[in-house]
């Protein structure tokens, strides 16, 4: 759909109906007509290292259990690998600051914003930790709580499930690119298998992004991935947003509600239905060459 350097994540629409999209250590709107605008470049703005994966979220002005804050509509909030792990908020201005930092020695890898409310409207935080998953909420005034230390290996585009999603409404869904398997972690941290994904799996091979189709999904619809150049890699991306319309989606039998994630080679895609067992079926792929990361987000076209 749209070449971007290094594109690694986008998120759903802002109230201007642009999206947020991470490439290159910083961050850029994308707008429904394929223009993109620089966002949050300005003194105080949003950099960050270009190699690791900065994921983002985007949240809503929900009120936040145990807090006197609330998250900003429109706020852009983004994991923050390295020596000195931490989520960075960006306000819907483009100012940035460190909101929270996260326990030395874990390696962030996933970042949701709780839509539903079953983690108090939180923000939630994956961190690779000893060949384990850590769990972290951080609230509007960057307190953070761990949910679990031993949680299933995850990483990429995690997201919350709508309630209306079989035994796992509300619960924040995480796939597993090593084994192929998607994970949904409640708010005590227990973590329950959702489905085996069916596709090929294995470091830079398997699920990777996901995104819940919003109630409203029609034809004039649109799913959006990014899928970044990976020199060396067996499936080296090509630097673009790649594109799934509405009418694809519905003539593959996709209904509002249902879960798509798409997996780091091919972007080969699924849906997943829970009623309430969960089943998934293989839908599309994107180019051979693909390298799909972060969030697969589904909005509207215009």
């Amino acid at each position: 759909f749209r070449h971007i350097t290094q594109v690694v994540d986008l998120t759903t629409r802002r109230s201007d109906g642009s999206i947020t999209v991470a490439a290159d250590g910083s961050l850029s709107l994308l707008h429904p007509d394929g223009t993109v605008t620089r966002f949050a470049r300005g003194a105080h703005g949003y950099s960050t290292a270009r190699g690791p994966e900065p994921y983002l979220t985007i949240t809503t002005a929900q009120p936040v259990a145990g807090a006197t804050c609330t998250f900003p509509t429109d706020g852009i909030d983004a994991i923050e690998p390295g020596a000195h792990p931490a989520v960075i908020a960006v306000d819907p201005g483009g100012q940035a600051r460190r909101l929270a930092e996260l326990p030395a020695g874990v390696f962030p890898n996933g970042i949701a914003y709780d839509t539903v409310g079953h983690f108090g409207h939180r923000l939630l935080v994956t961190a690779a930790s000893n060949h384990a998953t850590e769990l972290f909420t951080v609230d509007c005034a960057g307190r953070v709580t761990p949910i679990t230390t031993t949680g299933p290996s995850v990483e990429g585009g995690v997201t919350v499930a709508p309630s209306s999603f079989g035994g796992f409404g509300g619960d924040l869904i995480a796939p597993d690119e090593n084994h192929g398997r998607l994970w949904a972690f409640d708010p005590s941290g227990a973590a329950q298998l959702v489905v085996d994904s069916g596709l090929a799996h294995g470091g830079d091979i398997g699920v990777e992004s996901a995104g819940f189709v919003p109630s409203g999904f029609a034809a004039d619809w649109v799913a959006y991935l990014a899928d970044r150049v990976s020199p060396g890699n067996r499936h080296p991306g090509t630097d673009h947003v790649l594109r799934l319309t509405g009418v694809a989606l519905l003539a593959a039998g996709v209904h509002a509600g249902d879960l798509l994630v798409a997996s780091e080679a091919s972007a080969a895609t699924i849906v997943v239905r829970c009623t309430p067992t969960c089943a998934a079926r293989h839908i599309a792929d994107g180019p051979a060459v693909s390298h799909g990361e972060g969030h697969l987000v589904v909005v509207p076209s215009r």
